[in-house]
């Protein structure tokens, strides 16, 4: 621990430094791989898969029941409903849910008759619920609207705290990796995309969001003070400064996270626990990496050929330079 905390109070102090400005064409190109990843596997596996509450159709929750054997669901559903391609999930450690299409009352009847008698309960613990596509739609599109309030509101907030667009960009620009990648994971693995996974993207970009703005109040406070570092120098100091506490911050907070994940998923089989911590749990990963290594680069990037600072860069780089050749002179003449 003693060491760590070494590591972290060299890193601020600049005796240690990683350059992680300077090295911003890699950590560019991972991030374009893994975009690119997560676009174009969803697409070739055929698209996201919508959880019902987005697409309408029929649910069945079975209770109590003796044996967790899905596909017994799954044959049972497809003998009633030939057409109909059933998804079955595990609920708890006794109950069993059954998704379809929309399914007319008779054969949402037959259905529930059928599964009570497969899993021999009785009808009464065969719960049959019915969304309709009007309202999926709906609810699709009202997530897809807070999405967007939330990136202008973030972005609106960004420039007017910071009095300067380009840090809100460079923050947008993070966000924008952390929800693609964070619902590429969804895609790629096939998870179905549920409002419970649509509120867990929803936070973790405001997990990202308040992990950039605490890293670049340090690059305002460094580079808004006169010192001998350029303004890329003072950027990637900023990093340096932050970077433990970046970490510590993310790992603390993936700790509850994964253990929510794992008590919804294996434990109770609780669908909304899990994917609400899933899409944490991958966003906090993505969004670390996004606040350290996407968001302080592009913001150095679009500032430094700016006519002020790149005048001020070059007097300090001629002043280091300078600086350097009276330190050789001395060294040589001893």
């Amino acid at each position: 621990m003693a060491s760590f905390s070494q590591f972290g109070s060299d890193l601020y102090t600049g005796k240690r430094s990683y350059d992680i400005i300077g090295r911003r064409k890699t950590w560019y190109l991972i991030a374009l791989v893994m975009i690119v990843i997560s676009l174009v596997t969803p697409w070739l596996r055929g698209g996201y898969q919508l959880g019902i509450e987005f697409t309408g159709g029929s649910e069945f929750t079975i209770s109590d029941v003796k044996t967790l054997d899905q596909n017994l669901a799954t044959e049972t559903v497809e003998d009633v409903v030939p057409e109909s391609i059933p998804r079955v999930s595990q609920l708890g450690t006794h109950g069993i849910r059954v998704q379809t299409g929309q399914l007319t009352d008779r054969q949402t009847t037959e259905v529930q008759d059928a599964l009570a008698k497969a899993y021999d309960v009785p009808e009464s613990q065969v719960a049959a619920t019915f969304i309709g596509a009007t309202w999926g739609a709906d609810v699709l599109a009202q997530a897809i609207r807070g999405l967007v309030i939330f990136l202008a509101l973030a972005a609106v907030f960004m420039t007017l705290y910071f009095r300067t667009w380009k840090m809100s960009l460079s923050a947008m620009a993070a966000l924008l990796h952390d929800l693609l990648i964070t619902a590429g994971v969804y895609g790629i693995v096939g998870l179905e995309v549920t409002p419970a996974a649509v509120i867990g993207f929803l936070t973790i970009l405001g997990y990202s969001l308040y992990d950039t703005v605490v890293v670049f109040d340090k690059v305002r406070e460094n580079t808004a003070q006169e010192s001998i570092r350029t303004f890329k120098q003072s950027v990637n100091l900023a990093v340096n400064q932050t970077l433990v506490r970046s970490i510590n911050t993310s790992v603390v907070a993936l700790l509850p996270v994964a253990a929510i994940l794992f008590i919804g998923s294996y434990v109770l089989g609780a669908g909304t626990l899990r994917d609400i911590s899933l899409a944490l749990f991958i966003g906090i990963i993505v969004g670390t990496y996004s606040t350290i290594f996407i968001a302080s680069p592009m913001y150095a990037q679009l500032r430094e050929n700016e006519p002020k600072i790149k005048e001020s860069d070059a007097k300090k780089t001629a002043a280091a330079e300078k600086r350097r050749r009276e330190v050789d002179a001395a060294e040589a003449s001893v």
